[in-house]
């Protein structure tokens, strides 16, 4: 297969692509590094991207970022952040996408524990990671020429507890090595309308 992989010089991103290169070709996408260059929350730089790639047989977006603050602080404004970034971005990449998908290819997206299990100072991300978790469901159901879609909910990842971990306490960290196999079934298999948890 042909993947493009948007945010694959992240940590989740890295593993993905580790993940799936072994059997795939991977095709990385970044805002300032990769293979191609991109912005998520730009629906014109997304299309621009597509034109380049050609057609692909999946599209896998690991890429978003949200604000992580406390109740108090909470703002229109931070709340915005990961509207549209992580959660527009990845609608962007559905929209933009669709066209360059060859026939019963598929998306995946990521979303994260925080839809089920909220945190302190994590309100944003849980309002985003729910919506992104009910598009998915929804997109399943009308998406054209048997395109697929899922998203992939991993818990905080190993490699990253030292930025996220005081958000985390009590948390399981999980590789993200790990994580990446949600990502393999996905591209891999035939499902829709899925929500891979990794926790």
């Amino acid at each position: 297969m042909k993947i493009v992989l948007i945010g694959a010089s992240g940590t989740l991103g890295r593993a993905i692509a580790a993940e799936l290169s072994v059997r795939h070709t991977v095709v990385g996408v970044g805002r300032h590094s990769g293979d191609f260059h991109a912005d998520i929350r730009d629906l014109q730089s997304l299309r621009a991207l597509f034109q380049r790639t050609d057609k692909a047989d999946a599209i896998v977006n690991a890429a978003g970022g949200v604000h992580f603050g406390p109740w108090n602080e909470l703002t229109p404004e931070k709340f915005a952040i990961g509207l549209r970034d992580k959660l527009m971005g990845q609608v962007n990449v559905v929209l933009a996408g669709q066209d360059s998908l060859l026939d019963g290819g598929s998306f995946t997206l990521t979303s994260g524990i925080l839809s089920e299990d909220p945190i302190r100072f994590g309100a944003c991300a849980s309002l985003v990671n729910g919506a992104l978790e009910s598009f998915v469901r929804a997109a399943a159901i009308e998406l054209p020429r048997g395109l697929r879609i899922n998203v992939v909910s991993p818990t905080v990842l190993r490699e990253s507890i030292e930025s996220y971990g005081p958000y985390f306490a009590g948390y399981k960290p999980v590789a993200a090595a790990d994580a990446a196999l949600a990502y393999s079934k996905s591209v891999e298999g035939r499902q829709t309308g899925q929500i891979y948890k990794v926790w």
